[in-house]
């Protein structure tokens, strides 16, 4: 008698619902390390029953300390961001969470396939955008020329605007931008979020001071509502970040409903990362 062919593990996508029970669950194996990461990340697969994906894994143990980022994880300011872009209904971070692995508990997020092409960011010459983007600042480019940086005018990139002002990122480089073949657009590596000071730091601030649109406005009210002391949001961040950075997000949150308006570059932080990419 042959013996049973084999089914295949059927993969994930991120907007698959048994994304995050799979990398909660499944058996975690390392498969090289990410060295363009300045903390240890680990390149894994994870396999559960029927299903398997790629994914990335961070362990608490190969961070290095922050001093302006003294409490807490980057892995659990990671899975924190994931679960606040889940309650915004928009997904923008890939499906993410916090768990034990080979080298001890850490950050564990669904690898993102990205489309090459996809043109969101842009070096130009002139001292206005064209149609269609957004500017961010002049740089230098060499031999002491300078060029616009501008970003596209895209709304999924003005939702990441949005979900960034919330959870505080300190460090939205271009770099950390997915687009993928099937036009949705990721967002990763946070962090360096949720910290209770302003420390806003990013590429997106074409719309500065440019008033929310509705659809930002009912996100931010539906967070108002899910942060509250016993929401289901507070109750989902407890474990992986501070009381006082939930009371600052919570505050965020109610701030940019009370402005209605993109928040502004400040003046006691860098508003632009660097490198920018």
């Amino acid at each position: 008698m042959s013996a049973p062919e084999r089914i295949p593990p059927r993969s994930v996508t991120p907007t698959d619902p048994a994304a995050a029970e799979l990398l909660a669950r499944g058996e975690l194996t390392v498969r090289g390390r990410i060295r363009e990461a300045s903390n240890a990340a680990l390149y894994c697969t994870v396999a559960h029953e029927d299903r398997e994906a790629a994914c990335v894994y961070k362990p608490v143990a190969g961070e290095r300390p922050l001093w302006d980022f003294p409490d807490g994880t980057l892995a659990g300011r990671e899975a924190a961001a994931y679960e606040v872009s889940r309650a915004t209904g928009w997904d923008l971070v890939p499906p993410t969470v916090l768990r034990d692995g080979p080298y001890g508990e850490g950050m564990v997020q669904l690898w993102i396939e990205t489309a090459p092409g996809a043109e969101l960011l842009a070096l130009v010459d002139g001292e206005e955008p064209e149609p269609g983007w957004k500017a961010i600042g002049f740089a230098e480019v060499g031999e002491g020329r300078t060029a616009l940086l501008v970003h596209a005018d895209d709304d999924r990139l003005r939702r990441l605007s949005v979900l960034d002002a919330v959870i505080n990122n300190a460090d939205r480089k271009g770099g950390h931008l997915l687009p993928t073949a099937d036009g949705r657009l990721y967002g990763i590596d946070h962090g360096v979020t949720f910290n209770a000071e302003n420390k806003l730091r990013t590429l997106l601030w074409g719309w500065a001071g440019e008033p929310l649109p509705e659809e930002a406005l009912d996100v931010l009210k539906g967070l108002r509502d899910a942060l509250t002391p016993d929401g289901p949001l507070t109750a989902a961040l407890t474990p992986m970040i501070t009381p006082a950075e939930i009371d600052a997000t919570r505050s965020r949150v109610n701030s940019l409903l009370g402005s209605g308006t993109h928040p502004e570059p400040g003046g006691d932080w860098p508003a632009i990362p660097w490198p920018p990419v």
